[in-house]
């Protein structure tokens, strides 16, 4: 059962929300799920995972527009970055490309090497769809690899990007089929659920629930949700006034909101457009 209003479980766009079920010891069990739904049709499974330091990839939380939380490396050596992108941004590709660039140059160890690398995987959570109708519109899980401009073959086949369309997944509670069927549609509906569906009775998803649920959470915790799900809905609040604008002076009246709301600087310059030091004057 869905309900719009009415809020039982944790919102998983929001930077808590994310992190209480995908980015803690306690529950990585919930994340190599995750990641081996991912796989389902590939000779991959990941037994186990070991969590690395996120703030490697930015000089904080902060400095970024979405909310990151997961970087680390699994039992064969391979290494995941998982973030959940809250809205689209300008730059959005590069960024992505840049963020995989950090787990390929810790690999490279002190003194001699011979260049031998692991897999790197991004995976990208997306609360928004690619510009200019860039895939068909059933089309949701996308996977990018280095490629041969000719004949097509992988040129290069351990680095891999995984883009999650969210808004295009659409099935319903009796759609769905498989393990990755599932997991999309905990992450896309499982704020707005008032129960956990039928269909969703596997273990792992039992759990999921228990750690969701805000009722069970310490005066801390639902305190710090509330905080985390405010700086959601302020966010999308603006993004959506500054996309409907464009001319600098209303571009200076968003950045001049958003500074009253205490956004970051270099959120504020990433989002406007404008220089830093025209926000600082305001």
């Amino acid at each position: 059962m869905i309900e719009e209003n009415r809020e039982r479980y944790i919102n998983p766009y929001t930077d808590f929300g994310f992190k209480k079920l995908f980015g803690t010891e306690m529950n990585k069990d919930l994340l190599i799920s995750f990641l081996n739904a991912l796989f389902s049709n590939e000779e991959k499974e990941i037994e186990d995972v070991k969590y690395l330091n996120g703030e490697n990839l930015g000089d904080g939380y902060g400095d970024r527009r979405s909310i990151f939380d997961v970087y680390c490396t699994a039992s064969d050596g391979s290494q995941f970055i998982v973030e959940m992108q809250k809205a689209e941004q300008t730059y959005f590709k590069d960024r992505s490309v840049y963020y995989a660039t950090t787990p390929i140059r810790q690999q490279a160890p002190k003194g001699k090497w011979d260049y031998h690398l692991e897999n790197v995987y991004t995976i990208g959570i997306l609360n928004f769809e690619f510009p200019n109708n860039e895939y068909a519109p059933d089309s949701y899980r996308h996977e990018i690899k280095l490629k041969d401009v000719e004949d097509h073959h992988v040129f290069y086949d351990k680095l891999t990007f995984i883009y999650l369309e969210m808004p295009k997944f659409n099935k319903t509670e009796d759609e769905l089929e498989t393990m990755f069927d599932k997991w999309m549609f905990v992450l896309r509906n499982l704020s707005r659920l008032l129960e956990r569906p039928v269909a969703l009775q596997d273990r792992v998803f039992k759990k999921l629930f228990e750690q969701a649920e805000i009722a069970k959470y310490s005066a801390a915790e639902r305190r710090q949700y509330e905080a985390s799900q405010k700086e959601y809905w302020d966010y999308n609040s603006t993004l959506e006034t500054y996309l409907s604008k464009g001319e600098t002076k209303e571009k200076l009246q968003i950045a001049q909101r958003m500074k009253a709301m205490g956004f970051d600087i270099k959120i504020i310059a990433e989002a406007t457009q404008l220089s830093p030091e025209q926000i600082e004057k305001l």
